[in-house]
């Protein structure tokens, strides 16, 4: 199939649409149709691959969950994409008219496909209605007041859409007997019914303490209670607050409490269902959480506890090239308020020692808990003792984040660097406060209206930090993605044919936390991976903050397994 038509070869967008099993592709300049073509939707992937290598346009459509995945269950990826779904959510705070499109599910179903095509329906993938939104999305791009940024948060974010649809495809390798000797060392072996029998011994133990022989530890209600009769004076068993009391019960409990965690969270049920082939494939959500950070629908990719770390394995012959940035938000604050004396402080060094250097605090932690306290908003204990000297001493990022607080507190909404926008607060809330300011107002309505002025506020204050801490990281993924793509093929005896088709002889990213990437790649290129994720890393920083003096310095290792951390 050849690309025959010139306004294709020209177009540097090209939308796509479906309509009874076929794939209506559209060739746009600005807004404006300039060619159409339609094809079986068995024929489109291998069209849409030619395209991507004759002109490498940005593909526009409904929703990257369907149409990334179902390219690369075709061998097929492309470099860059426009998300609709993601960027209706960012544009319609903004300015952006509601329309139906509020109405698509954060979250799909997951089926047991490897590549699960996930079908929007009602229309949303249409080529009528994906062109429709498209010039929607164009409209309020224009009458936004900073277009320019808006951009800039919207082609990361659509970037971001193909990383997750490429890391669930590749997957994390992991290495199962792996995760089962673990499984096995911290909960012991399994009983007839299954169940870990060190968990029965530590169930017992807790019974016995508690003089409670039938005791359903697993029932919260039950477990208080017999904890208040035995004379442990609790709100709740969280480990805060039992490690208060000096009782017999305290220990045997925790553990049980840890070890229960592990076995439903990460356990065997875990192992069996979502870890398969020797990859974990978890599924991401981007800008799942309402500051733009990810969150995940299926796996829990984003608590993955330290002690499964050793399960994550590269394949023989390949590496995990791990980096995490070290005090992401206290330097994007710096950045965001232009604080040249805190910037001043990170450059080059870890920042909490450099606040200690700078004279605000005496200890490392001291200046992690003032500065941790200025970004969440605590005013009590410790934090409320430290944070009025960072104040002194950086008080421009902490007026960024005191004015943030202040505009939270009387309703407003904040937005971060790039443009996303905070929610308003509630018709509750909002109900609360003028409540509270009428004449002879209950005192009672008077302190829950302040109570939940200070936690709007709270909220903001941090919505600010982490939201854009969240830019940073899908420019450093989008940046780092084309690098590695750059890179040349390993020859076919490397091949790592766990990964898929379209990553088994391309190093490729593997896993994301948040401030966190791990890339699995052949052994040979895994300085030249290190590389290109400390210059994503640093062209991050440039695109968001321009030149600014602020670093980005990365914790960076290279290991066959995670373990070696």
């Amino acid at each position: 199939m050849s690309v025959s038509s010139d306004a294709f070869r020209a177009a540097r967008t090209i939308a796509l649409g479906r309509s009874d099993e076929r794939v209506i592709a559209v060739a746009l300049d600005g807004a404006d149709e300039i060619g159409r073509i339609e094809l079986p939707e068995a024929d489109a992937p291998r069209w849409i691959a030619e395209i991507e290598r004759a002109v490498g346009p940005r593909w526009v459509w409904s929703d990257s969950r369907d149409w990334a995945s179902w390219l690369l269950s075709a061998d097929v990826v492309v470099a860059r994409c426009h998300d609709l779904r993601l960027c209706h959510r960012i544009l319609a705070p903004a300015g952006g008219d509601a329309s139906r499109w509020d109405d698509i599910p954060e979250e799909l179903p997951v089926d047991d496909g490897l590549f699960p095509p996930a079908r929007i329906g009602a229309g949303y993938d249409s080529i009528d209605e994906t062109l429709a939104e498209w010039r929607r999305q164009a409209d309020a791009l224009r009458e936004a007041a900073r277009s320019g940024a808006l951009r800039l948060l919207l082609a990361a974010e659509s970037a971001g859409s193909l990383v997750a649809a490429e890391m669930h495809a590749a997957g994390l390798p992991w290495d199962v007997a792996g995760h089962e000797r673990i499984l096995t060392a911290e909960l012991g072996e399994r009983g007839a019914g299954g169940r870990p029998k060190r968990l029965d011994v530590l169930a017992a133990r807790v019974r016995e303490a508690l003089g409670d022989p039938t005791l359903s530890i697993d029932s919260q209600p039950r477990l208080l209670r017999a904890l208040r009769d035995a004379g442990v004076g609790v709100d709740s068993t969280s480990k805060w607050e039992l490690a208060e009391h000096d009782h017999p019960v305290v220990e045997p409990l925790l553990e049980y409490k840890r070890l229960a965690r592990l076995l439903s969270a990460n356990g065997w049920a875990w192992l069996d269902e979502w870890v398969s082939d020797g990859r974990f494939r978890p599924v991401y959500v981007p800008g799942g959480v309402v500051t733009g950070r990810w969150a995940s629908s299926g796996g829990g990719a984003l608590q993955l506890p330290r002690q499964l770390r050793g399960a994550v394995r590269a394949d023989p012959g390949w590496r995990l090239v791990d980096a995490d940035v070290a005090q992401l938000e206290p330097r994007v604050l710096a950045a965001m308020a232009r604080d040249a004396d805190m910037a001043r402080a990170a450059y080059g060094r870890d920042l909490y020692e450099g606040i200690v250097a700078s004279g605000a605090v005496s200890t490392r932690s001291e200046a992690k808990i003032a500065v941790l306290g200025a970004m969440y908003g605590a005013t009590t204990g410790d934090s409320g003792r430290l944070v009025p000297r960072l104040r002194r001493v950086f008080p421009a990022a902490m007026r960024l984040v005191d004015d943030a607080a202040r505009t939270g507190e009387r309703g407003g909404v904040v937005s971060t660097w790039l443009g996303r926008t905070s929610p308003s607060p509630d018709d509750a809330w909002r109900d609360g406060q003028a409540r509270a300011s009428v004449m002879g107002a209950a005192p009672g309505d008077e302190a829950r209206a302040r109570r939940a002025a200070r936690d709007h506020g709270r909220f903001t204050r941090n919505f600010v930090v982490q939201g854009t801490a969240a830019e940073w990281a899908l420019a450093w993924m989008a940046d780092l993605r084309l690098r590695l793509a750059a890179l040349p093929l390993a020859p076919e005896a490397e091949a790592a044919p766990r990964s898929g088709p379209v990553f088994a002889r391309r190093a490729h990213l593997a896993f994301f936390l948040h401030d966190e990437l791990i890339v699995h790649a052949p052994a040979s290129q895994a300085e030249a991976v290190a590389a290109a994720l400390r210059e994503s890393a640093e062209a991050a920083g440039r695109t968001l903050f321009g030149d600014f003096p602020i670093d980005f310095p990365l914790d960076l290792r290279i290991a066959e397994s995670l373990e070696d951390d």
